[in-house]
């Protein structure tokens, strides 16, 4: 199991790998999770998937997506600048080339079952990890996120533990909190030895489409 980072110049090379991942979320956020979130026909899309986002997409060696996360800039418009401001406390927006934001992070599990030592999901690490890989490429000391309490403490289980902008607050039906996630080599082997790997997890996407 790898995971392929697709930059927007590639996305018209990969749109097939494009639309599984659509559908992968809307599966996830839509389907099972039943969040409110903007849905065309079977794909789970936003207004931040126009703004030339960075996706780390999960691939079985099968060549079949189980899991994705979404990157943007901090220096343009983000999810936690523009739709939950709340989650900020009254502080400033990070805004920072050195700083990327995470968002729409998922993995099916019914697609991706194998779980590790501490009873997460293997694919979950390998993602994470692809995360800190793709951070410390883009040169980013740092990855700002807005997630849910229940997430905040599987990375706390993980250890990666995201340090808090300011307390939860309720957001619809969830406690949703911000937060970094630090991109140091001590940070990203740490994922590497619960994923049970050797080293780095981001490959070439037409290494995935060789293999498949």
């Amino acid at each position: 199991m790898n995971a392929i980072a697709l930059h927007t110049p590639q996305f018209g090379l990969h749109m097939d790998l494009l639309a599984a991942m659509y559908r992968l979320r809307r599966r996830v956020f839509k389907d099972r999770l039943d969040w409110s979130v903007s849905v065309s026909g079977e794909f789970e899309l936003d207004v931040f998937d126009a703004l030339g986002p960075t996706y780390l997409i999960l691939m079985t060696d099968g060549g079949e997506p189980v899991g994705s996360v979404r990157l943007l800039p901090t220096t343009g418009p983000t999810m936690l600048a523009d739709t939950f401001p709340v989650l900020l406390g009254g502080t400033a927006v990070p805004r920072d080339e050195r700083i990327l934001e995470s968002s729409r992070f998922c993995v099916d599990t019914t697609l991706a079952a194998e779980q590790v030592g501490n009873g997460l999901n293997r694919a979950t690490f390998i993602l994470f990890a692809a995360m800190i890989e793709a951070a410390r490429c883009a040169c980013a000391n740092s990855i700002v996120t807005v997630t849910d309490t229940r997430m905040e403490r599987i990375l706390r289980r993980a250890g990666w533990p995201l340090r808090r902008i300011a307390a939860p607050q309720q957001v619809g039906s969830t406690m949703a909190v911000a937060g970094f996630l630090e991109t140091s080599e001590q940070a990203v082997q740490r994922m590497y030895e619960q994923a049970e790997v050797n080293g780095p997890v981001l490959v070439s996407p037409d290494r995935i489409r060789a293999a498949a």
